[in-house]
């Protein structure tokens, strides 16, 4: 009995020892010391302790250590890193100002590389790209672009030749949440997918989650593209700009009360249409946008964000044909400092695309667009060096204007009519774990609740045996049905609801210093759907909430890779097997309708998808030349089975190949520094051709030879595989020390052996010779460009 005591009295001892040792926490904010941003993703780290964290996204920091003194190192890409040594005896607040590798004399350099996440880390499948990365990446026309540099990294692939849209891992583009400070961005094109809607010189983080998603996200099924803008200069007055072949930009930020209040304006346009009169052309294309952007830091623990985007596109042939779209998002976001542990960000968010058609030779308009009001509390609570919790609500109302159409000549003959109008509320609660289990050993997992819930309408249609769509068994053809009448409801009514939960779990294990495996699983629900039947996002793309007759989709995604780093970080090596299955798809019968269908419920399937693949990337982090190679080897297929034992489903209900399906991935982007004045880009890219279907024979009717396709085999074919090599050389004249004036001139090449990639193979009837020709179109051959870069 005497022993039992003994051995208690240690337990409880050594418990004590370990648990009740005195532990304080330091915290505060990292900033740009040029500029006075915030940063994000700066490594704050104790090596003795062999214990750090990151600044979340706002640069805050905060991790509770043992009473002592340590040396910490303040680590971010492309600047000095600090290293000190503090004493920690008490709660400490202490802020970092880094300096940019320019300006730095004595102090030491970290080249780590910032766009992979650490390898002990349990996040996977995240991809993080800097402005200044974007920036040397050679695009179509010499304009830097968001979009068209993601595509370089493994899983992402285009949506087609001259579309800003993107595919994550074999899923759709409309399973791709696009956020900008944190706003919803529904359409990220500009003239069609020439330019994205992202002006690089306003944007300082950007983050692709393409698996392991955190439970904060949620909404789609694919990937999240978070991306912050700039918070404004605080010091100085600073302008930025370029002036291209077909577009300029200009960006302008500084104090309104030094290190207080700030403010950023940037606005970009394009001009080739001016130009178009010249050529005797009356027809035009151009767009526009605007981002703003004010901060205020009230005092250490409130700080107040308006931020801002308004862009439009307008496309015109003569003036019978008027195109207009565009997106505008604003942000008012509150953060406040509860304690040296507990962070919070308060968000109100305004969100809107709009989209209107004038046809001045039919005599009608068209407008129509998709609106959101997002109210978002999240926080961020350091518990200890080994728990962070990250919790909060998210509620989202959204109304869809499918349509309107009415005449604008008194001899149109075109009768007005108003598609119905939808709306929907989408609230989220969730709760998000970082923990480190041992030096070894590490997790992050997390659950969110979803509820969305379709409100009331004006009409609803009803249909009979609640089947909107039906199936000719003596034609063997899916067929619309004809409602049987409609359902009125007040806005406060519900018409549908679901609810879901959706677990996320991530994990890590280090091999050693060098080496870890990481897996993950998350389940989404995605309760918003694009409605098209084309292979590429395009403006007149409609946004159709879930609810009687259209259910959520629903993913589960499982994978598991292999991190390395080589020679002491110079190199790395990133490769994840991924398998993605979602229920729910919505599919399309045979000749469906989508443009101004008030019935759209009448053309839609409910089928299941699955993708599964491998992905490897190899990075060159240090010295002159850098870049990666990567390489997505993927298959992403759809089915869609009949709903009874009498019906075939879609393509006999067999698997068939998405449209999204890229079989092999290759790209390749590489960096090189010749001297200071001097650096050269380029990159290539291969891509297995796009899922399509070519006809299977013929027939002749009163002298025209008809092609026939087979309804019953979808996505059988492909188009040619899509290959280009793309090269840039940026010139940086020698800086005179006494001028602020800075100033580069980029020259590039996209597609420098011109390759006529297919966008797309008709069919046709040749009028001399009477048969049946394949007619393949291109949009781009060789494209040489020419930009000057400037800054003071």
């Amino acid at each position: 009995m005497c022993n039992t005591k003994k051995l208690l009295f240690l337990l409880l001892f050594l418990t004590t020892s370990m648990y009740g040792q005195e532990r304080y926490t330091i915290s505060g904010t990292i900033y740009d010391n040029s500029s006075n941003e915030t940063l994000i993703g700066v490594s704050v780290y104790f090596p003795e302790l062999n214990s750090g964290t990151t600044t979340n996204e706002y640069g805050f920091y905060s991790i509770t250590l043992p009473k002592g003194s340590y040396k910490v190192q303040i680590s971010y890409l492309g600047f000095s890193t600090i290293e000190e040594t503090i004493n920690l005896d008490k709660k400490l607040t202490k802020s970092f100002k880094l300096k940019e590798e320019a300006e730095s004399l004595d102090e030491i350099i970290i080249e780590t590389n910032i766009e992979n996440l650490n390898v002990r880390t349990p996040q996977m499948s995240v991809n993080k790209l800097t402005a200044a990365s974007i920036k040397q990446i050679p695009v179509v026309l010499g304009e830097a672009d968001i979009i068209k540099s993601i595509i370089l990294l493994p899983g992402v692939t285009s949506a087609g030749e001259g579309a800003s849209g993107f595919n994550v891992r074999g899923g759709a583009v409309d399973q791709n949440l696009i956020l900008l400070d944190e706003a919803i961005v529904f359409n990220s094109s500009h003239l069609f997918g020439f330019f994205s809607v992202f002006n690089p010189d306003v944007i300082k983080d950007i983050r692709l989650y393409k698996g392991g998603i955190p439970a904060k996200y949620g909404g789609r099924l694919s990937s999240v593209l978070d991306i912050y803008q700039k918070e404004g200069n605080s010091k100085e007055f600073k302008v930025t700009g370029g002036i291209g072949l077909i577009s300029s930009r200009l960006l302008v930020e500084g104090p309104i009360k030094e290190e207080k209040v700030s403010f950023l304006v940037g606005g970009r346009s394009s001009y080739a249409h001016l130009f178009l009169p010249l050529f005797d052309n009356d027809n035009t294309a151009y767009f526009y946008d605007l981002n703003t952007k004010v901060n205020y830091r009230i005092n250490d623990r409130n700080s107040l964000y308006f931020s801002g985007y308004f862009g439009k596109d307008v496309f015109g042939v003569s003036e019978n044909f008027v195109n207009t779209y565009g997106n505008q998002v604003a942000n008012l976001r509150w953060n406040h400092l509860f304690s040296d542990k507990l962070f919070s960000n308060l968000s109100l968010i305004y969100s809107d695309y709009f989209y209107g058609l004038t046809l001045d030779f039919v005599g009608f308009e068209w407008d129509s667009g998709i609106t959101n009001y997002n109210l978002k509390y999240d926080f961020n609570h350091f518990v200890s060096d080994k728990i962070k919790l990250s919790y909060g609500i998210n509620n989202i109302y959204t109304k869809f204007n499918p349509g309107n159409i009415f005449p604008n000549r008194d001899d149109s003959g075109i009768v007005a009519e108003k598609l119905i109008d939808k709306y929907a509320n989408e609230f989220a609660t969730y709760l998000d774990v970082e923990h480190k289990i041992s030096d070894k050993f590490r997790l992050q997992y997390g659950i969110r609740f979803s509820n969305f819930t379709r409100l009331g309408q004006d009409e609803l249609n009803v249909y009979q045996n609640n089947q909107p769509v039906i199936y000719n068994s003596q034609f063997k053809v899916y067929e619309s049905a004809t409602p049987t009448g409609t359902e009125n409801f007040n806005r406060s009514k519900v018409i549908a609801s679901f609810n879901n939960f959706e677990p996320r779990i991530s994990m890590s294990y280090v091999l050693n210093d060098n080496t870890s495996i990481k897996t993950s699983y998350n389940r989404m629900a995605q309760y918003l759907h694009l409605l098209s039947n084309t292979a590429s996002p395009t403006p007149l793309d409609v946004w159709a909430p879930s609810g009687r007759y259209i259910k959520p989709q629903l993913l589960d995604q499982y994978a598991i890779g292999y991190f390395k780093s080589l020679k002491e970080g110079r190199y790395s090596l990133e490769t994840e097997i991924f398998y993605k299955d979602i229920q729910n798809r919505i599919d399309y019968i045979n000749g469906a309708n989508l443009v101004a269908n008030n019935e759209i419920e009448t053309v839609i399937l409910n089928g299941q998808a699955k993708a599964y693949g491998l992905e490897v990337l190899f990075k060159k982090n240090k010295g002159n030349l850098k870049g990666w190679l990567a390489y997505t080897l993927s298959r992403s297929e759809q089915q869609t089975l009949g709903r009874t034992t009498n019906e075939p489903g879609i393509n006999r209900g067999e698997w068939y190949s998405t449209p999204f399906d890229k079989t092999h991935d290759f790209s390749l982007n590489a960096s090189y520094k010749l001297n200071k004045k001097w650096k050269f880009n380029t990159n290539f890219v291969f891509q297995t051709g796009q899922p399509t279907n070519y006809p299977v024979g013929q027939y002749e009717i009163q002298g025209l030879n008809v092609p026939v396709y087979d309804d019953n085999r979808r996505n059988a074919d492909r188009l040619p595989a899509y290959h280009r090599l793309d090269v840039s050389a940026t010139l940086t004249p020698k800086k005179n020390k006494n001028r602020k004036w800075q100033a580069e001139w980029v020259f590039g090449i996209y597609n420098l052996y011109g390759r006529q990639n297919a966008a797309s193979i008709s069919f046709r009837q040749n009028r001399e010779t009477m048969r049946n020709e394949a007619i393949q179109t291109s949009i781009f051959g060789i494209v040489p460009s020419v930009t000057y870069n400037f800054k003071f």
